[in-house]
């Protein structure tokens, strides 16, 4: 039988960085080496786990200033979009395109790309207890979507937002953001249209 998915993170560096590790059994995957790599490696350890996959939800660099030595530290697999994976200071081993999954001991994963936060953030979909979690990087906060810095890019990511997330989900999917606190779909979608019409 597969090992349950558990949740677990921790908050690191002054920007209050998201670090999220999905545990199965002995393995672990670590969604953004943020920042600060001996309490990613504890937060590991604690819950009984060796880190084997990482994957880097964007290029920005607030949320890879750790993963150098968290790569080198456990010889993890690396996974980020193919998009972001030429600014980043690691070799990715398995970029990413919209549709993918990462299999990781023994669950499917699927990977959405989000484009506008950056050129293609990569957030990944589990299920956690019966209810489906959404791990976004920057692409969505409770209150509004991540920075972009041109209309093209909030467009393009509003549209990737709505078509690959909103659409996709009911309401009782949850949110993990890069920073801050959670939030679910049905708690933001009555207010996408706002989000359209102020362009944040």
């Amino acid at each position: 039988m597969t090992n349950m998915l558990e949740l677990h993170r921790i908050s690191v560096s002054e920007m209050d960085n998201n670090c999220y590790l999905l545990v199965a059994g002995d393995e672990a995957l670590l969604i953004d080496a943020a920042a600060d790599a001996p309490a990613i490696l504890a937060l590991a350890q604690q819950a009984g786990a060796k880190i084997t996959a990482v994957l880097t939800t964007h290029r920005h660099p607030d949320h890879h200033r750790a993963l150098v030595e968290v790569l080198k530290e456990t010889g993890a697999t690396h996974y980020a979009s193919f998009l972001d994976a030429p600014a980043l200071p690691a070799d990715v081993d398995v970029e990413l395109n919209q549709g993918d999954t990462i299999e990781f001991a023994g669950h499917e994963l699927p990977v959405t790309i989000l484009r506008g936060h950056t050129p293609g953030g990569a957030a990944l979909t589990a299920e956690i207890d019966g209810r489906t979690h959404l791990f976004v990087g920057d692409s969505i906060f409770p209150g509004g979507l991540g920075k972009t810095t041109s209309e093209s890019d909030f467009v393009r990511l509003f549209k990737d937002v709505t078509e690959r997330l909103f659409n996709r989900h009911d309401d009782e999917t949850i949110v993990h953001p890069g920073h801050g606190v959670d939030t679910t779909l049905g708690a933001e979608r009555p207010n996408l249209d706002e989000w359209w019409e102020r362009r944040w």
